[in-house]
């Protein structure tokens, strides 16, 4: 397939990205809307964001749009760059962008796609370990991983998983990355290693925070890893530049650092950034 053909193909997709997002936006709704853009691995905390939004604000319907953080950067692009239609401030289709991560929102602060000093944190997703909801007696801190320990540990892989180079960081932080060395049970993803521990494959588990309290029923936590040796990830969303509705955005973006919401996230298993600075 040639460099043009492949063009060609990543302007359709990202045309039937925009038709998505003009119909979000023209649905015949009474109310004002607010369109948020975002990642498919972000559709629990958001939806729980817009419900707590919505109930505040019983004029607001928010919708949500959720594509790969790739094809949600090319639908913008493909947006700001259209030669049909041209949109200019106040006329987007678009009011927010919350990518999974932080890395996509500095981009496209780069490129001036979102208006800067929008940004605004409002969750963190961190390490924690986790044992079959059955076992009674287990660890409560990562630490007692290491030395004298027998316990065999169900880990993501490192090579092809954020969940696994973390984990991998964190044991090298707290200094038992070679003690816990022949006692891993790697498996493919979180999922895997949920699977892998109820299977009797391993003792405990290394997952994020949201992944243990979505499975709760059959696993337990029981330690989150020390924030000093575990970076957590940071989730952020901005304001897109041709944004319809400045005021309304503002709103949103206070809403998300406020206690009702940091309430729903936590119960969602997120952590609440220091400080709640963007």
């Amino acid at each position: 397939m040639n460099g043009a053909h492949k063009n060609k193909i990543r302007s359709r997709l990202a045309c039937g990205g925009l038709m998505v997002l003009f119909l979000l936006t023209q649905s015949a709704f009474a109310m004002e809307r607010l369109v948020i853009a975002g990642s498919p691995s972000l559709a629990r905390p958001l939806h729980a964001l817009a419900q707590g939004f919505e109930d505040v604000h019983p004029d607001v319907k928010v919708q949500l749009y959720f594509d790969s953080g790739l094809d949600l950067r090319r639908t913008i692009a493909a947006m700001e760059h259209s030669m049909i239609g041209q949109y200019f401030v106040g006329s987007g289709p678009i009011h927010l962008i919350a990518p999974g991560g932080d890395e996509l929102i500095t981009r496209l602060e780069q490129k001036y796609y979102v208006l800067p000093g929008t940004r605004r944190a409002y969750a963190t997703v961190s390490l924690v370990l986790v044992v079959p909801e059955s076992l009674v007696e287990a660890p409560s801190l990562f630490e007692t991983l290491g030395q004298g320990s027998r316990l065999r540990i169900a880990v993501a892989d490192p090579v092809l998983t954020v969940l696994g180079q973390k984990t991998q960081e964190l044991f090298t932080a707290l200094g038992i990355a070679k003690d816990v060395k022949g006692r891993l049970d790697v498996a493919s993803d979180a999922r895997g290693v949920i699977d892998h521990l109820l299977n009797g494959q391993a003792d405990v588990g290394v997952i994020f925070g949201p992944d243990a309290v979505e499975k709760q029923e059959r696993v337990r936590m029981v330690a989150v890893a020390p924030p000093e040796l575990d970076r957590p990830i940071v989730h952020s969303m901005a304001m897109e530049r041709y944004c319809p509705n400045r005021q309304i955005c503002r709103e949103f973006l206070g809403f998300i650092q406020s206690p009702d919401a940091q309430n729903r996230l936590k119960g969602l298993g997120y952590g609440i950034p220091n400080g709640n600075v963007p």
